[in-house]
């Protein structure tokens, strides 16, 4: 079976438990809309649009830990070594990188149209505020994704995944803050094409380094 192949199979896998468990879509969406609900509780309306925007990339920071930590982490062993007889880590890698892109994607648009409609607040440039939010999407899914991996060979995984993704995603929060401040502020799409650059720089080398790494991990 070529690489194409396992991918897909092993995507598809990921989409049937999902669909029969559901763990992971209604666990995080009653997370994401109990949060919402309480911070309207707590602040009723939100003057300020940096604020606005703030607790929105911290909502979703949690959410996106939540739904893609469980990549790896809950995989058993057995699992595990069944997948590893039956596709390359190549295959799987890519496989549980798409299937967490594709989920965080549903999610945060779901969760930033309930954020719009709680909040009542629009931003300027709500094209740029849904383009940023999708690539916030990518970069969490790739980036926890492999910490996932990393921290599932360990005995605390839990403790290791929020070691090791900290320094990593900072910048990316950074970077997501300024590009979404700027279609907040409704400024012209030119100025925000060097933070788009930089988020995608970012992910290609995430991706990068978890096909050349992650086969001597998955060997482990």
């Amino acid at each position: 079976m070529n690489l194409l192949s396992q991918v897909k199979h092993l995507i598809k896998k990921e989409l049937l438990l999902e669909w029969r468990s559901k763990y992971a879509l209604n666990g995080v969406l009653l997370y994401v809309v109990s949060t919402v609900f309480v911070c309207f509780l707590s602040f009723v309306s939100i003057d300020s649009k940096l604020t606005w925007n703030a607790l929105f990339w911290i909502i979703m920071l949690f959410a996106s830990i939540n739904a893609v930590s469980k990549s790896f982490l809950q995989e058993s062993r057995g699992r595990q070594l069944y997948i590893y007889t039956i596709a390359s880590p190549i295959a799987l890698i890519i496989s549980k990188t798409v299937y967490n892109v594709l989920l965080m994607s549903v999610l945060t648009l779901i969760a930033l149209g309930f954020y719009i409609l709680v909040f009542n607040y629009t931003p300027e440039d709500p094209g740029l505020y849904i383009l940023a939010t999708l690539l916030g999407s990518l970069s969490f899914s790739t980036i926890f994704t492999m910490i996932s991996a990393i921290a599932s060979k360990a005995g605390n995984g839990g403790m290791l995944m929020a070691i090791l993704s900290f320094p990593v995603i900072i910048p990316v929060l950074i970077v997501l803050v300024r590009l979404t401040k700027n279609a907040i502020d409704g400024l012209d799409r030119s100025v925000s094409w060097d933070e788009v650059g930089i988020l995608l720089l970012i992910n290609a080398l995430v991706t990068a380094v978890s096909l050349l790494l992650f086969p001597y991990l998955w060997r482990d």
